[in-house]
């Protein structure tokens, strides 16, 4: 247990969190594909893609080439939707969702971090606009995700404008380092997937979480812990064992398009639309 508290004249540091599988039970994005299909946002063939997918990442995850894919997909699919529905979309369905979903092993280290003194940092594929609200949830202190180009009239375009994806994050790691002063060799990662071994490597401290088969075999190559969670409960149901008092998620590095996370932004602001038509 991480009871230690840091030393306040020591640099700071900092836990990065990946968040599907790792901190939350499924993938951020896929969630929603019931609700989006429910909403008249995604057709049957749609929704059923979606299922599979979903279906594909509990199994094992997703390997490169089909987070290439996939990403490619959503981005197309998310052209033309408004910004700002999403968010009202997603701040709406995000308890219903993805509350349901928090392992509460991730949830109990994230406490354990803060009380130590620790930065807590999400840094996920999955869009901004899903990523930001789980981020301030959980009490993050900052988030990284992917970013979408929003064109002037407030709607997604299609295009990434950031990816956070494999070494992108270590990057965005290693930049927060120096504009917030953490010692890496004092900090934490935790990841379920081999596609962030460049963020895990960064760190002094890695670990792995319900790793996939690739991460597995690094992780006992180099030693580095595995942890296994597998218990989601609801946030107010560990209350006062989750007692710290959430914090503002901040914007740490830009980033989006990506992979599963476009889609869950992408669906949602559809639902908000076909509404209003």
């Amino acid at each position: 247990m991480l009871r230690v508290v840091e030393n306040q004249s020591l640099p700071r540091t900092a836990a990065f969190f990946d968040l599907d599988k790792t901190v939350i039970a499924k993938s951020s994005t896929l969630t929603f594909g019931k609700s989006f299909y429910q909403g008249g946002l995604i057709n049957r063939r749609a929704a059923l893609r979606t299922a599979y997918a979903q279906f594909v990442f509990l199994l094992g995850g997703a390997d490169h080439d089909q987070m290439e894919r996939m990403r490619e997909y959503l981005s197309a699919m998310c052209r033309g939707w408004n910004v700002q529905q999403v968010k009202e979309i997603v701040a709406e369905t995000l308890h219903d969702l993805i509350d349901p979903i928090i392992y509460d092993e991730a949830a109990s280290l994230i406490e354990e971090h803060h009380t130590a003194g620790r930065d807590v940092v999400i840094v996920s594929t999955s869009g901004a606009e899903v990523v930001e609200p789980i981020g301030e949830l959980l009490g993050a202190d900052r988030v990284v995700a992917t970013r979408m180009v929003v064109g002037d009239d407030g709607c997604y375009t299609g295009e990434v404008e950031y990816y956070a994806y494999g070494p992108t994050k270590a990057e965005a790691v290693r930049e927060l380092a120096v504009s917030d002063g953490y010692d890496l060799e004092r900090c934490y990662a935790y990841s379920d997937s081999a596609t962030d071994l460049p963020m895990l490597q960064s760190v002094g401290h890695p670990h792995a979480v319900n790793p996939d088969r690739a991460l597995r075999r690094e992780a006992l190559a180099r030693g580095w812990p595995i942890l296994d969670f597998h218990r989601p409960v609801r946030l107010k149901q560990r209350i006062p064992t989750f007692s710290v008092p959430p914090r503002p998620a901040l914007v740490a590095a830009a980033a989006i398009g990506a992979a599963a996370a476009t889609a869950g932004l992408v669906w949602y602001a559809s639902r908000r639309r076909t509404a209003a038509m």
